[in-house]
This record gives structure tokens, sequence and C-alpha cells, in this order.
């Protein structure tokens, strides 16, 4: 008899082709798909005949469902022997609430797998050629939060090179944190819209005027926010692309 099992799938950072082998294999094998609106939609082509597609439209600062409510939609859908698919754009826990399922599931007793993805914090800058690192020049990069729950102050590490997911809508708060962290003004920096997808968009300045250029560019998200001298790499390999930009 087949047993009931969740399956917390990293959808990668918008290419559905970055989903890795396992997370297709499963998505395909599915009685149940729960997605965001992060997750390529592409990907819902690949469900099996009569699965049941559901939308859970968790994006930045919009959610179709509380997590609750998710949690216990994924309770109840495994309480019916069902095979599921949680896909979750980027990473399931790369800023992500994939450990608030995990832990829920545990706690009933339910059998889940986590299955990685590549995240949108290293992919979309790799997609304007920004490597992040480089030996011997830039050793260390940090991934952040560009907006914590409650407001919290924005942190901003002594690292090379610094990522900050959900940062669009804060990007004032960021900037100054990392000017308040010794960076200095005409540190250039980078926002990448949609990276790895055909919508793909970079916009690149400097600390001091990255938040006029956001506004002037209207910039949204989903969108990551790279700081560090390492943009040059990219400029170096993809310099068409950050043309008036």
């Amino acid at each position: 008899m087949r047993k009931a099992k969740v399956y917390l799938i990293g959808a990668g950072p918008g290419d559905w082709e970055l989903i890795s082998v396992k997370g297709l294999k499963r998505l395909r094998q599915a009685d149940v798909i729960l997605y965001d609106f992060l997750a390529s939609k592409d990907l819902l082509w690949f469900a099996k005949k009569g699965a049941e597609i559901i939308c859970v439209g968790k994006k930045d600062g919009l959610h179709l469902l509380e997590q609750r409510q998710i949690n216990k939609l994924l309770y109840q859908k495994a309480a019916e022997n069902k095979i599921i698919a949680r896909l979750k754009g980027g990473d399931p826990f790369v800023f992500s609430r994939g450990i608030e399922e995990a832990l829920y599931l545990k706690r009933k007793g339910i059998d889940f797998e986590v299955i990685p993805g590549v995240t949108s914090a290293f992919a979309a800058a790799e997609s304007f050629g920004i490597p992040l690192t480089k030996r011997k020049e830039f050793s260390s990069v940090a991934v952040l939060t560009g907006r914590k729950s409650g407001g919290g102050p924005i942190d901003a590490p002594a690292c090379d090179t610094l990522v900050y997911l959900m940062a669009v809508g804060n990007i004032n708060n960021v900037v100054n944190a990392v000017l308040r962290s010794g960076m200095a003004k005409n540190t250039p920096c980078a926002f990448i819209e949609q990276g790895t997808t055909d919508r793909q968009r970079i916009t690149v300045g400097t600390l001091a005027d990255i938040a006029y250029k956001a506004r002037k560019y209207a910039v949204r998200p989903p969108a990551v926010f790279i700081v560090g001298e390492i943009i040059k790499y990219g400029e170096k390999i993809y310099g068409h692309e950050f043309k008036d930009r």
C-alpha cells in the first residue's frame, strides 16, 4: 500500500529548466501540486494527468493563503494518502518558509523530503556574468534579507559582496545600512529583476544613486540587489546589457 509523502521542492530562480532532475521527477509523480507565484508556471506542464493543481500564491507582499492554511492543506492532502509536491520558488530553505512547513509535517508525523533548488541569490547574478567571488580578490559573500518582519534593522556584515533579496521596497534603508557599515558611496551595486528568465533586466549604479535609479527605471520585485566591486566582472562579460543603466 502506497504511503503519503510531501516533497518540498525548490523550483529554481525563474527559468524552469533550472529545477533539479530529482525535483522534476517528483513533480511528475505527484497527485497534488501546491505552487507559489515565484515558481515557474511552465513546470506545471509536467503534472501528470488528473493531478490536482493548487496555487497558494506566495510572493513578495502577496499571499493567497496564510502559512497556517498552507500547512493545514498539506496535512489534509497527505491524510488522503496522496503524493504531494510543494513547489517553491528558489530553494525551499533560503529566505522561504519551507522550514516551517517541514517542522509542521514532522509534528504531524507526515513523511516528507526536501529537494534543494537553485536560489536566485546566486543565479540572478550569474545570469549577468557577475561571479560574487573571485580567487585572490573577493573571498566572502553574504546573502541577506532586504526587509525584516517587524521592521527590524537591516544587516550589512563585513563581506566583499552583499546580496539582498526583497530589497526593492526598502532600498533606502538597505543603502543606509550598507553605508553605515563602512562601504563607500561609490561602491558599485545592481538590481537584477526576473533573473534567468527572458524578462530579466539589470539596473546598475552606486550606493549614492541606486535608490534614484530604482525609481527612475521602475524596478519591481522579484529582484536581487547586489553590492560590491565584483560587479565590474559582470560589466566585462555583459557590458552591452549594462548600457545606459
